[in-house]
């Protein structure tokens, strides 16, 4: 295994292809102006703006890896996988993704019936103004509207208020499952990644089956270092790569600059006696 030095890696952020507000060549741009050498574009479900960002890597002299996020459910959860270093021409992980879009036209206007219910009119057709693919409207796209209303302050507040289980606007999806988001993206030459493990609400047991599983269909990773962690549970899953072996990533979840905690290139290091996943894809990485 050859081992490659990068001092800032960023591999997990979001375009205006899947529910960033910025296209990808902003999105390359602002994350070599705050000092990112390695970086990766990983849209849900999506690998459509991958040609553009390796385009703007190249011309911004980072070093780049192909991305996305897989929505997978898990225990009756949604988690996200991460993929790196894959081949984006793959065509079964092409066309897993491509099912995994399907239905969330359906989903969005179950949404909106819900918030029109509640006296919220209009927000298919508001929340399709944030949209850059329609393939891909999400929670994120009605929130954005909903802050445009004023009906909420920021999107932290819708999601409070509404768009999550037990309040008006949620609509559940049957996402992709477990083994066939690892698969697509192994057989497509990539390293599998649970992303921001510290989100799902998972019990002790549930998150062990999750890792267990993840293990066994030919996972490799977990991102440690992510915008959403605390120092506590970077530690905690800086614990959990090394009980089941994994590499540790590193990436902000970027998808604005109004509505990101982390920006792109700010984070903390990972600890130096795990495995960065970066040196399980060198022969992957598309140098500028």
């Amino acid at each position: 295994m050859t081992r490659t030095t990068y001092s800032n890696p960023d591999l997990h952020c979001h375009s205006t292809v899947s529910d960033g507000t910025l296209e990808p060549e902003a999105v390359a741009a602002r994350a070599r102006a705050n000092g990112v050498d390695l970086w990766a574009l990983t849209d849900h479900d999506e690998v459509g703006g991958l040609q553009r960002a390796a385009a703007a890597a190249r011309a911004q002299g980072m070093a780049f890896l192909t991305g996305a996020e897989i929505s997978v459910t898990f225990a009756g959860t949604t988690v996200h996988i991460v993929g790196l270093g894959f081949d984006a021409s793959d065509e079964r992980l092409v066309q897993g993704l491509r099912q995994t879009r399907g239905g969330r036209g359906e989903r969005a206007q179950e949404m909106a019936a819900q918030l029109a219910q509640v006296g919220i009119l209009g927000a298919y057709e508001g929340a399709l103004r944030y949209v850059g693919n329609p393939e891909l409207i999400s929670r994120t796209h009605f929130a954005r509207f909903l802050v445009e209303q004023r009906v909420c302050r920021d999107t932290g507040e819708v999601f409070r208020r509404f768009l999550t289980e037990g309040k008006p606007g949620f609509v559940p999806h049957r996402w992709a499952r477990l083994g066939d988001a690892v698969r697509w993206i192994c057989d497509a030459g990539g390293v599998a990644i649970i992303a921001h493990p510290a989100r799902y609400s998972l019990s002790a047991n549930e998150e062990f089956a999750l890792f267990s599983e993840f293990r066994q269909h030919g996972g490799q990773g977990v991102e440690v270092v992510t915008g959403s962690h605390t120092s506590a549970e970077c530690a905690t899953y800086a614990g959990m790569a090394r009980e089941f072996g994994l590499a540790a990533s590193r990436g902000s979840d970027f998808h604005s600059p109004d509505e990101s905690h982390t920006d792109l290139g700010t984070l903390p290091p990972l600890p130096s006696d795990l495995t960065p996943v970066w040196d399980l894809l060198a022969d992957r990485i598309q140098h500028a």
